[in-house]
């Protein structure tokens, strides 16, 4: 009897539940991943796309040399999957759960079951269920803290990580697939991912190098070094992650045994494996996380954005170095240290009030990591409006997070090169600098953009 295993965001071999089951099937298995056109779902970004065609190139050779073949079809999940069900007969089908479609995950399952096809799902994503992770009374975390403290006492609950099966089942010879090239995942004319290229490698194999990388290097300074841009200190592990091309149960438990065996600085690694399991806790129980304010009395914030400058920010023209030098590595290479992150953010929606919706929308499609649910979650907690956040009138000083994450001006001077001639501190407030430069004046002075911030929420306060 034929199995089908319908690959999502699952692209690998170790410790992946689905394929481990589906593996254990006896008859011939046909593995496929759709490229999925529906209504519900929302379609990758530039950035993501890329990552993408070259994680599913590295997939389809791995398999390939296991005797398998990943099949590529694109369309409507809805079709593609009962039609391939009826030609190949096929009785059983496997998937890893995901959890910001999940109607249509169950709609689907309903009409292949109809059918007589037996469907199994398995968590291949985080390191519990949401429907786990809940409080004594049965409703879902909102602050983060109490969120880590019960995960953390439940770790014995974590499975282990599994090798990948030795052996699979033959492919269906007669299955049709499309080619991966037709998708036009690559940008092309232009072709705006070279900076993409030169940083990152993309695959299971590269995702294994870059954890143990990690672990050899960085790990025994993450917490002292993880908010410097200027250093190399933190695990980039967010994109292997959101693809699915390491487990986050391999990630947790070998970072758990260093904490165990003593390596203190462990424990803010395992926290921030957290807070991204934390984020889909949050995206299930509240679907709109990236278009909805999780408190609800932000919908009537007063933004008050000015032509031209949601441009500006994107573009890493605002005058503010640390501003500049964060968007502009999104733009080179896809990715942004997460302090910086936060700095550009807050930036955006504080300096600017521009809706931070507008900005989780530039990320999403710039970011090789966006995720569904760390994405939202992140930039609502920046914004004031999301769960456990920090609150509204929390403004970072551009200039002050500047001057003390990137103290000698290393990070801002590798993305704007027009800046090097200039030394600390003044590189982080360059109109000081009697130097001509070609470089822009602060799109806003930084009292004039936290006064104009204060006096917002203080209508939104009021308008209560």
């Amino acid at each position: 009897m034929t199995a089908l295993l319908w690959l999502r965001d699952d692209l690998r071999l170790h410790d992946h539940p689905a394929l481990i089951a589906a593996a254990a099937h006896d008859g011939p298995l046909i593995i496929v991943y759709i490229s999925e056109h529906h209504p519900a779902l929302r379609p990758l970004g530039g950035a993501s796309r890329w990552w993408l065609h070259h994680s599913l190139n590295s997939l389809s050779d791995a398999l390939a040399q296991r005797g398998q073949t990943l099949i590529f079809r694109q369309g409507n999940p809805e079709t593609i999957l009962p039609q391939m069900v009826a030609d190949y007969g096929v009785r059983q089908v496997f998937w890893s759960r995901r959890y910001h479609a999940l109607t249509l995950d169950r709609d689907i399952k309903a009409t292949l079951k109809t059918m007589g096809v037996g469907v199994k799902t398995l968590n291949s994503h985080l390191l519990l269920e949401p429907w786990d992770a809940l409080k004594a009374d049965g409703t879902p975390y909102t602050v983060y803290t109490p969120f880590w403290k019960n995960l953390f006492s439940k770790r014995d609950r974590i499975p282990l990580p599994q090798s990948a099966p030795k052996t699979l089942p033959p492919p269906v010879a007669a299955c049709v697939s499309e080619d991966l090239a037709s998708w036009a995942l690559l940008p092309q004319n232009p072709d705006w991912a070279g900076g993409l290229r030169q940083r990152w490698d993309v695959g299971e194999a590269a995702a294994q190098t870059r954890f143990r990388d990690f672990l050899t290097q960085n790990l025994s300074t993450y917490a002292e070094h993880r908010n410097r841009p200027d250093l190399d200190g933190t695990s980039r592990l967010s994109p292997y992650l959101r693809f699915g091309e390491i487990s986050i149960r391999q990630a947790w438990h070998e970072g758990l045994n260093a904490f165990e065996a003593g390596e203190a600085q462990a424990e803010t690694f395992l926290k921030e494996l957290v807070w991204r399991e934390f984020s889909y806790s949050l995206l299930y129980h509240n679907p709109r996380l990236a278009t909805d304010p999780f408190r609800p009395e932000f919908s009537r914030f007063p933004w008050n954005a000015r032509p031209n400058d949601l441009r500006t920010w994107q573009h890493g023209k605002t005058g503010y170095p640390i501003v500049d030098a964060g968007m502009r590595e999104l733009w080179q290479t896809g990715w942004m240290h997460n302090r910086v992150r936060m700095i550009t953010a807050s930036f955006l929606t504080k300096h600017l009030l521009i809706p931070w919706q507008q900005g989780e929308s530039w990320f999403w499609d710039t970011l090789v990591d966006a995720d569904h649910a760390s994405n939202a979650a992140s930039w609502q907690w920046v914004a004031g409006c999301g769960a456990d956040a920090a609150p509204y009138f929390r403004i970072f000083n551009p200039i002050l997070q500047g001057e003390r994450f990137d103290p000698d001006g290393v990070y801002v001077k590798t993305y704007l090169p027009e800046l090097s001639p200039l030394k600390a501190p003044v590189v982080h407030k360059p109109w000081e600098s009697p130097s001509r430069l070609s470089y822009p004046a602060p799109i806003i002075p930084h009292q004039e953009g936290r006064d104009r911030a204060m006096k917002a929420y203080e209508i939104l306060k009021s308008s209560g």
